[in-house]
């Protein structure tokens, strides 16, 4: 008899409360601009429908509290920005900042990353951000982190070739196994350890002022 086992998180739970700016932006963009993904759902999701358009996709693991996804999606208007989050009030403020900037190209998933992820067909994206995932510090954690083999070969695999996926960490052993991981994935080719664009992020920030180096590490999918 197989045995199944539930998946490994890369991430912490966490629910919070909304403020009231959040939760008014809850209400009146989720309908339209927000959509959930459950366990198992791989349904495949339609990008072009999704945002009304056929226009290049990045995707934003992770967006913590999204003022970064909407500046980059602010500056970006030829692209569709997809950001995924379980942080209930990271969600609620970037989907204030959407109606507050009348930004039409972002929609917000509340989801497991890798659980959207296969619900993206193969070659689907232009580019996918991990800025400052959870560096999972202690080694009994480190199956949980985002930026492991198995993750990166899907993670690769949904973007055109050409595509960019950028990484950020604050944490030096993290930025040291996730250099190794995404050097030793074939698929990849490095493309420069810039931030190319990349706002300071308030993890940036605390990471900084707490003394730790900040690392980006940028790879393409080859052609």
């Amino acid at each position: 008899m197989t045995v199944e086992h539930p998946p490994i998180r890369t991430f912490h739970p966490r629910r919070g409360r909304m403020s009231a700016r959040h939760a008014d932006a809850h209400a009146a963009l989720w309908p339209s601009v927000g959509f959930t993904v459950d366990d198992g759902d791989r349904e495949p999701l339609d990008l072009p429908k999704l945002f009304g358009r056929a226009a290049p996709v990045v995707l934003e693991i992770g967006f913590g509290m999204g003022d970064t996804t909407a500046a980059m999606a602010a500056a970006d208007p030829g692209r569709d920005y997809l950001g995924v989050e379980v942080h209930t009030p990271g969600i609620g403020n970037l989907l204030a900042l959407v109606s507050e900037q009348n930004l039409a190209n972002v929609r917000v998933a509340r989801a497991d990353a890798m659980e959207l992820v296969h619900k993206i067909a193969p070659g689907a994206l232009d580019a996918i951000h991990v800025f400052f995932p959870d560096p999972w510090p202690k080694a009994r954690h480190h199956k949980r982190r985002l930026i492991r083999p198995d993750n990166v070969a899907l993670l690769r695999d949904r973007l055109r070739p050409g595509g960019l996926l950028h990484c950020a960490t604050d944490w030096p052993h993290y930025a040291e196994a996730m250099a190794e991981t995404l050097a030793a994935d074939p698929g990849l080719t490095r493309a420069g350890d810039d931030r190319a664009g990349r706002p300071e992020t308030k993890f940036e920030r605390r990471g900084t002022a707490a003394g730790r180096p900040i690392t980006d590490l940028r790879y393409r999918r080859r052609r």
